[in-house]
């Protein structure tokens, strides 16, 4: 091998090295923005929920470009278009905005409304809790509009998937339940 051999082996090891950091650099900024959060518009004062646009944030990553942009909000299509000033408070802190960590956040030391259980780790793939409101009626915390999440925290009861199923089986289908007194 000659010496022009080594200089275009070297060249290619650090492009693909380059390379290679420039896609880990991308997958970050992509697990660091995906998701739905709860920001304050600037425009109104008030909660909304918006999604960043995973997928640019990344590739601008790739490309050296550090610019964040929204693929969805709560005010849009009314509002599209608007400045996006939102994005600073993504950019400020973008965990403690991520819907999922808010309400990891509001269940972490309550107990089940019905059957006081602690929630400890909460399988949020299929078993997710569930909120109770005045009158008894729970829900999936996922079938809640994220922009309202905070104040239906405010007014809800936490309740675990077993007894939401079982409640809502109740509600649904009373001719088929049968109650019987606690031994």
């Amino acid at each position: 091998m000659s010496s022009f051999d080594y200089v275009l082996w070297g060249l290619l090891v650090v492009a693909v090295i380059f390379v290679i950091h420039r896609i880990v650099l991308a997958a970050r900024a992509y697990w660091k923005f995906r998701g739905e959060r709860l920001i304050t518009c600037p425009e109104i004062s008030q909660t909304e929920a918006v999604e960043v646009n995973a997928r640019k944030a990344a590739l601008d990553t790739f490309r050296g470009v550090e610019r964040l942009r929204l693929r969805d909000c709560s005010r849009w299509p009314e509002r599209a278009g608007c400045g996006e000033d939102c994005l600073s408070q993504v950019e400020a802190d973008p965990q403690s905005c991520l819907v999922w960590n808010i309400v990891h956040n509001w269940y972490a030391d309550k107990t089940c409304a019905l059957c006081k259980k602690p929630f400890g780790d909460i399988n949020w793939h299929d078993h997710r809790p569930a909120l109770r409101d005045a009158d008894g009626n729970t829900v999936q915390w996922t079938e809640v509009a994220p922009e309202t999440l905070r104040e239906v925290f405010l007014t809800h009861e936490p309740v675990c998937w077993n007894c939401h199923v079982a409640e809502s089986f109740r509600r649904e289908h009373p001719e088929l339940v049968t109650d019987r007194p606690a031994h």
